[in-house]
């Protein structure tokens, strides 16, 4: 997986319609879509770079707003990792380059059908990097989304994850 999708519940199959048309129209005329067994949550393999995939939904939301009715996030994966300590610390570590040493930066993990320790997690990655932490505006997200037994990771601006509604709400204001 490259994408995570998230949903209103009981909207998981209109939801990879609409996404199999967004990307068929992007260029990817097989992309795997799977819905989780988590309510709400489906996860898209693309041959499309996920931050372009994020990029070019965002340019058509801005475009004609209700071109997508059903996904509410769309965030971009760059690492797929079991779901353990040792695993997300060595994901992590293999694409910290994405952060260069000027940048400020932020951990967020959101976790689902999973009891890892947050604080542990956060903790152990922190020790690590030597850049300046920054929780309100942070140059780039280290991202952990984790979905049971595996786990998403990405180092991205906060402006790569696509929240449709926020979106949406910015246009009619």
């Amino acid at each position: 997986m490259n994408l995570i999708i998230t949903c209103a519940r009981y909207f998981e199959l209109e939801t990879s319609q609409e996404l199999q048309g967004i990307l068929e129209n992007l260029g990817d005329l097989k992309p795997i879509i799977t819905i989780t067994d988590m309510s709400g949550i489906l996860t898209v393999k693309t041959k499309i770079d996920s931050i372009e995939v994020v990029r070019k939904i965002k340019e058509m939301v801005l475009e004609e707003p209700w071109c997508i009715r059903y996904s509410l996030r769309i965030i971009p994966i760059q690492k797929i990792i079991e779901t353990n300590m040792d695993s997300i610390e060595n994901g992590i570590s293999e694409i910290i380059n994405l952060l260069s040493n000027e940048e400020t930066y932020r951990i967020s993990i959101e976790k689902r059908n999973s009891n890892i320790s947050t604080q542990e997690l956060i903790t152990k990655i922190a020790k690590k990097i030597k850049n300046k932490v920054s929780l309100d505006f942070p140059d780039k997200i280290i991202l952990i989304e984790i979905l049971g037994k595996n786990t998403g990771i990405s180092i991205i601006k906060n402006t790569d994850i696509l929240s449709i509604e926020k979106i949406k709400r910015g246009i009619s204001e």
